[in-house]
């Protein structure tokens, strides 16, 4: 009965289908890569087992980096462009935010150039999107957007801007590194800086990996991942690693297909970086009340001990701690909210869902949405171990003793306010209520 388990454990699936997804190189939604790393994972699905692996394709609005720069009195500093800031040239103030919470942006930005920082200190609460500190600026009247990176090492941090009404956001963003943060502070607060990004603006098309496993019920467990990167790196954590997973864990379920009393299905998205774009247009074709659990896979592998958000639904808590006791090993859970991955998508409108990523110790992305986001940074014994826990979980939500009850979407909109996540979500244009 538990040959699955040395199975899994001495099993290279996964970590193979991880290093083919990042040496496709550039995964961007809407790009040649994306579409290259889509059908590679629905022809990996269909080699472990899964059934009906196929692609659905959607429209989005595509964006393609050119060149970008923040120039002062002194030179040029090197940056990146935030994907899907629109192109543009403005000259202007800067002002230093610091790290641009709400009460920071309360003072005259009126055709500024307004820079925050990538964390929030660790006195507040809860984290700040990047997105929100963005638009907090768009609302003051800034004339750009600079994106400082609090973690050392000269890393410029990507992550993109716009609305789900305007994907093209409303004025230029970049991304600069914590060093050069420092330094346009330093010398140049108060001084008028240049902000310039190039780009282009296409149409492009997405896609979506779908697959199944166990019986053919209308109730379906969703086990999912998303598939595309940001264009600057490999996107090995973020999120190649959680795609890997899901192939892994396909495999592990097929050899265990007998012990599904309800069907799973795969869905690994296209499009997550620019607006969690594959999980919505997903959301809106299925009935809702027939998901009875989404098990999220975005930042698994990054560090040795999972940590699950459980989104304030108690049986879903009791799932994984009784995952965890089985095993004898250690699995993080957190109750509160965490909007920013394709889970939302179902768990805004009461369906049980999991965010499930690693416990670093920190609310830092580390390496992820950077040029560092590399398969060095990861372990095959971290992913093999993961998956002997999340199979388990998969397996103990698909059977027919395991009930999570759906909440009201009225208790998810009371939650969001009192974790104060709700005046972000309002800026951001993402108040689905």
């Amino acid at each position: 009965m538990s040959d699955w388990i040395g199975e899994t454990f001495t099993s290279d699936i996964g970590w193979d289908h991880l290093e083919t997804l990042v040496d496709i190189g550039n995964r961007m939604a809407g790009s040649e890569g994306e579409r290259r790393a889509a059908e590679a994972t629905r022809d990996a699905l269909a080699a472990v087992g899964a059934r009906d692996a196929r692609l659905e394709p959607f429209d989005i609005q595509g964006w393609v980096r050119g060149s970008s720069a923040v120039a002062t009195d002194a030179g040029t500093e090197a940056c990146i462009a935030l994907p899907r800031s629109p192109a543009d040239e403005v000259t202007g103030e800067l002002v230093d935010v610091g790290y641009g919470l709400p009460e920071d942006f309360d003072r005259d930005l009126e055709g500024k150039v307004v820079m925050a920082a990538s964390n929030v200190p660790e006195w507040y609460d809860r984290f700040l999107h990047r997105r929100e500190k963005y638009y907090h600026a768009v609302e003051g009247g800034a004339a750009a957007f600079v994106f400082r990176n609090h973690v050392e090492g000269c890393l410029a941090p990507t992550g993109s801007v716009g609305t789900p009404e305007a994907p093209i956001g409303d004025i230029p963003a970049v991304g600069v590194s914590k060093e050069v943060g420092a330094r346009l502070a330093r010398r140049h607060e108060g001084e008028e800086v240049t902000a310039r990004v190039g780009c282009e603006t296409p149409d492009a098309t997405s896609r979506n990996v779908h697959a199944d496993l166990g019986p053919d019920t209308d109730e379906a467990v969703l086990l999912t991942s998303h598939i595309d990167a940001h264009d600057i790196a490999e996107g090995a954590s973020d999120n190649g690693a959680g795609t890997a997973m899901v192939v892994e864990l396909a495999r592990a379920l097929a050899a265990r297909e007998s012990e599904l009393d309800t069907r799973v299905h795969v869905v690994c998205y296209g499009a997550e970086e620019v607006g969690l774009l594959g999980s919505g247009y997903d959301a809106t074709q299925r009935d809702l009340d027939d998901v009875t659990a989404v098990v999220n896979n975005d930042g698994v592998v990054t560090a040795r001990t999972l940590k699950a958000y459980t989104h304030g639904f108690d049986g879903l808590r009791d799932a994984v701690e009784t995952v965890a006791n089985r095993f004898d090993h250690p699995i993080e859970t957190t109750p509160r909210l965490g909007p920013h991955s394709d889970h939302w998508q179902y768990v805004k409108w009461g369906v049980p869902g999991y965010h499930l990523t690693s416990h670093t110790g920190s609310a830092d992305r580390g390496w992820g949405h950077t040029r560092a986001d590399t398969l060095d940074k990861l372990e095959a014994r971290t992913l093999r171990e993961q998956a002997i826990l999340l199979t388990e979980l998969v397996v103990y939500l698909a059977a027919d003793g395991t009930t999570v009850a759906h909440r009201d979407s009225e208790d998810i909109a009371s939650q969001l306010e009192a974790e104060d996540y709700a005046e972000g979500l309002k800026v951001t244009g993402d108040w689905p209520y």
